[in-house]
């Protein structure tokens, strides 16, 4: 068999793009010493024991980094090179600075990437938002990992350290990433178009990550969109992505802009390819006049100063006007050969709108098993063999012959056995899992994996332990693993995994307030919700309010609310017709959530007069759609008589309703900066280089003043048992002098639907703030809070510039619970951010602790907080 697969190996590889950004994250050698001494160079050196051939992650070879020679000025371009000799796809960058076993003190504070496909031309990286600096080390040891948002495809890597001030700078670098097995180096499009109608947001679809020139709406000479390996969702105005504008994942094209009824694009490769198929990701969005294509010819040349063979390849589609999804639609390209593609793709609607585009194809390889009489140098560069005749085509007729025929029958008597005895141990291996499942499905009733696809995946590459309040960074075991939470191979608790198949539901419906205990799993208790011994946790005397926007804020006690009317609400009826709508912040099932001007709203509440008094307040205003059942208009009532009751400087404050007609509002507080996540996302930590340039930025006593106010406000919840459930900065809003008050508005706005999981169509969950025991336990509680309180920390010492847990998708993020609820050393806790120091990074792990009693209380993260701002005065 060993020598089956070696002699399998021997032969070209199929090439397979579809690149999934989330796993391909492969170190490529700077550590391991796979990338060589003479393939990493730099612009200078300080010494030669600081050369660029030091500059490997976690190696302490000579003086422990690469320095360049003298102090790095602000205007300086200093760089380390890597030549990787192909092209990759490279989507995380790991720095370090010079450690030298604790003698070295340098390190890059910040720094920026120029990349290069050919040598020749240089692009800069930049990420979604233009920027082109990114944070670097804050010490010379620990590993600071960036992901390259987007990532880029190349062959040469040049690292730039950036510095304000006049400095040494030393520094160590891994790339991480996979090989682009695709081979496209370039495609040229017609520039996107845009989507503008009356009363909705503008969708752009443009490629808006292209790395190449414009010229007269074209785009010529680069990689972009279509290459990131980020398939677009079903309606094209949502998005993968964080914080980005509709329309971001696809390039679209409209109808009427091509008199020709198609839209051309040319592929250009690094080599001569024999070409199995293309893939192309369209939306099928017809209710909005979206359509894949009707019918694509494609057309090849063998090199690129060629001309196009005349007859081309195409295929037609079959349109579907039943299904909305977004789908992959392969186009055959019949084993043609060529370094370059030129694809036709005609219009079937007013729009064309595509995601994604891979080729697969057999890379061309020098076979010894043949000797090829070429005319020229050209020729002979351009020669393609076909794997599948076992002969050399060539585009000017070369010739080809045959040396050792029986040899190379023998060989290929040997590899047909070796090619049967693989696929009947594939068909050996289908069936025990065919097997397996079945006997799952008879174990569980109705079996559910976390992940949807059978995907092999690695959780983390690096591994974090606390020792002497440092955080430290190992590499974890290089092989990629299956870590299914719900797999029946783990066998502790078993009686909670063979009930698993509930669990989702759970997470949807049930909520539970105070605190608990850790559950005893060895006791047997009938009729306890769960069958096999495990505790029910939900209460069955909790309020579920469905809200307007979704589940409520508060999961509360259960009030005495059967005979609720609108007599109950403890608040003032405000006139209707003194409320101005201004903006319309989100919506969500049974409503709308709306920015409004209320009028007299001081006078109303009784505020002294004085001259500012009959000025008009901005408040929210949460509207219930007049028609909805009595089920939604009582739950609405009283999620207002809960709201009534909360009195806390730092909760959002109901001012007023109307409810003596439709449609029922509920008028709070509304904030003048804002949601604290946009607040922190728009600006950066304070410094002389931020202030001299006019920049917006915050200080660390700011941070730890709101996080403060947040840990107030929470305390204040937990002290009535409400549990709020959905803590995140997107729920926080900022006043004048960096006061916070915790409300509700997150899950409604369309800006964060990318931070909310739908599971099974049921419960849509904000699972990247949430406690391993909610997701997989459906169990709310104060110390649920405190793990999203932890999360909510986080973001703000990262300014908000990134999505918790963003390396991993959301699959991953609860398989991810499943390390924490197994606790065997597996799990990945979020990494310590520049801005964050030890005891703050302390306090956040403490609150991610897996065992609920070992999470401290409000009352004591607030205690600390309030002692780490005195001391920082």
């Amino acid at each position: 068999m060993i020598f089956c697969i070696l002699l399998l190996a021997s032969l070209p590889e199929p090439s397979g793009s579809e690149v999934n950004p989330a796993t391909c994250r492969y170190p490529l050698g700077m550590h391991e010493g796979t990338i060589r001494d003479e393939d990493i160079t730099a612009s200078s050196q300080w010494y030669d024991s600081t050369g660029p051939q030091y500059a490997r992650l976690q190696r302490e070879e000579g003086d422990g980094a690469w320095c360049p020679a003298g102090l790095l000025q602000p205007e300086d371009v200093q760089f380390l090179q890597i030549d990787l000799h192909k092209l990759f796809f490279i989507t995380l960058i790991g720095t370090q600075g010079r450690h030298a076993r604790a003698t070295g003190k340098e390190f890059a504070r910040a720094y920026r990437i120029d990349y290069s496909r050919n040598g020749e031309r240089w692009i800069s990286w930049k990420d979604r938002q233009g920027r082109k600096v990114i944070q670097g080390n804050i010490d010379t040891y620990d590993v600071v990992l960036k992901d390259l948002r987007p990532p880029i495809i190349a062959r040469f890597v040049r690292v730039i350290p950036v510095t304000e001030l006049p400095m040494t700078v030393c520094m160590r670098v891994e790339l991480y990433g996979c090989v682009w097995y695709d081979g496209l180096a370039s495609y040229s499009i017609p520039e996107g178009g845009t989507i503008a109608a009356p009363g909705f947001p503008i969708v752009y679809l443009n490629d808006s990550t292209y790395d190449g020139y414009q010229e007269r709406r074209h785009l010529y000479g680069g990689l972009g969109q279509l290459t990131d390996g980020v398939l677009g969702l079903d309606d094209f105005t949502q998005s993968h992505q964080y914080r980005v504008w509709p329309g971001y994942d696809y390039v679209g094209w409209k109808n009427e802009s091509f008199s020709t009824g198609f839209v051309e694009m040319e592929f250009q490769f690094d080599r001569p390819r024999n070409f199995t198929s293309m893939k192309v990701h369209c939306n099928n969005m017809f209710s909005k006049g979206v359509k894949i294509f009707q019918k694509v010819e494609c057309l090849f040349k063998p090199r690129l100063i060629a001309d196009w063979e005349p007859e081309p390849v195409g295929v037609a589609t079959v349109l579907d006007d039943k299904n909305p999804s977004a789908r992959f639609v392969t186009v055959p390209l019949n084993q043609h050969v060529g370094k370059a593609v030129l694809c036709r793709f005609y219009f079937a609607d007013t729009w064309m709108m595509i995601s994604e585009i891979s080729f697969q194809s057999d890379m061309e390889s020098v076979n010894p098993i043949l000797v090829t009489a070429a005319t020229s140098t050209t020729d002979a560069l351009e020669t393609a063999y076909n794997v599948t005749e076992g002969s050399w085509e060539t585009t000017s007729s070369v010739t080809s012959t045959w040396i050792g025929e029986k040899a190379d029958d023998s060989n290929t008597s040997i590899l047909v056995g070796c090619l049967v005895a693989i696929i009947l141990l594939l068909l050996l291996i289908i069936i025990i899992i065919l097997w397996k499942q079945y006997v799952q499905k008879r174990l569980e009733k109705a079996p559910r994996r976390i992940l949807e696809e059978d995907a092999t995946v690695r959780l983390s590459f690096y591994s974090y332990t606390i020792a002497n309040n440092q955080t430290q960074i190992h590499q974890s075991n290089p092989t990629y693993e299956r870590a299914f939470p719900l797999d029946l191979e783990y066998h502790q608790p078993t009686t909670l995994l063979h009930k698993l198949p509930e669990l989702s539901q759970s997470a949807e419906d049930s909520v539970c307030s105070g605190d608990y205990a850790e559950p005893d799993l060895t006791k047997s208790t009938p009729h306890q919700g769960f069958q096999n011994n495990v505790p029910h946790y939900a209460e069955t005397d909790i309020v579920h309010l469905q809200g307007v926007t979704g589940n409520n804020m508060y999961a509360v006690p259960a009030l005495t609310v059967d005979s609720l009317t609108k007599k109950d609400i403890s608040v003032g009826e405000f006139p209707r017709q003194q409320l101005r709508l201004k903006e319309k912040l989100g919506e969500g099932q049974f409503g709308e959530v709306h920015l409004c001007e209320a009028d007299g709203l001081l006078e109303f509440l009784g505020v002294p007069s004085t001259e500012f008094t009959h000025q008009p307040v901005l408040v929210a205003v949460k509207m219930l759609r007049s028609d909805v059942n009595k089920t939604a208009r009582n739950d609405f009532l009283k999620e207002i008589k809960i709201m009534s009751r909360l009195k806390n400087p730092n909760i959002i404050r109901l001012l007023g309703v109307c409810v003596h007609d439709d449609p029922l509002c509920m008028i709070t507080e509304y904030m003048e900066n804002g949601d604290l996540n946009q607040f922190l996302s728009q600006r950066e930590i304070y410094s002389k280089f931020a202030i001299s340039n006019n920049i917006p930025c915050v200080s660390y006593s700011n941070l730890l003043y709101m996080a403060t106010q947040i840990a107030s406000g929470m305390k204040y919840l937990a002290s009535l048992n409400f549990v709020h459930r959905d803590l995140a900065t997107r729920n926080c809003l900022v006043g004048n002098n960096y006061t916070i008050k915790i409300a509700d508005f997150g899950m409604s706005r369309n800006l964060y639907s990318g931070d909310y999981y739908r599971i099974q169509g049921r419960a849509v969950l904000p699972i990247r703030w949430m406690a391993w025991e909610s997701i997989l336990l459906g169990k709310f509680t104060t110390a649920s809070d405190v793990w999203a309180f932890g999360v909510t920390l986080w973001e703000m010492f990262i300014l908000c510039k990134e999505q918790p847990y963003s390396l991993l998708s959301d699959e991953q993020v609860i398989e991810n619970t499943g390390e924490f609820f197994r606790s065997q050393g597996r799990q990945i806790y979020l990494s310590q951010t520049p801005l964050c120091p030890n005891p703050v990074f302390d306090l956040m792990l403490k609150c991610w602790s897996r065992d609920i009693k070992d999470r401290p209380t409000f009352d004591m993260i607030h205690h600390f907080l309030l002692e780490q701002m005195e001391s920082n005065i």
